[in-house]
């Protein structure tokens, strides 16, 4: 069996725990709407990335750094992935403070997507799983 297909199965049963643990089953069970707008939400989450990676691949968090080999440049990507978030937590304040959006297409909604994407891309860096 291929190396791909050993990680899908394993991703797979990874998958299948989680659903089928008790507390999952109780929280659909209890929050239904709400679960399955969770669940809606990942979705777009996960198109954007996807999205955005191709456009801009893996060098644009790596800074040109040999990420998995070397601490000092997976800090310095974890730096530069620190400032990016700082950076749409201030557009966040200003959308909530002033009301306006100036950059058409790029509201509150998309703004709450990239936080929380760049907070798996530094979780998926600080994991080694930064690479193809």
């Amino acid at each position: 069996m291929s190396n791909a297909i050993k990680e899908y199965e394993l991703r797979k049963e990874t998958v299948e725990a989680v659903k089928t643990s008790p507390t999952v089953e109780l929280f659909e069970t209890e929050y239904p709407e709400l679960s399955e707008e969770f669940k809606r939400i990942t979705e777009e989450m996960y198109e954007m990335f996807a999205a955005k990676h191709m456009d801009y691949g893996l060098n644009n968090i790596a800074l040109g750094g040999d990420i998995l080999n070397n601490e000092d440049d997976k800090k310095f990507s974890l730096t530069g992935l620190a400032i990016r978030l700082t950076d749409k937590i201030s557009r966040l304040k200003n959308l909530l403070l002033n009301g306006k959006n100036f950059v058409k297409g790029e509201g509150m909604e998309d703004t709450f997507i990239d936080v929380a994407n760049y907070g798996i891309i530094g979780l998926l860096v600080g994991r080694n799983k930064w690479k193809k």
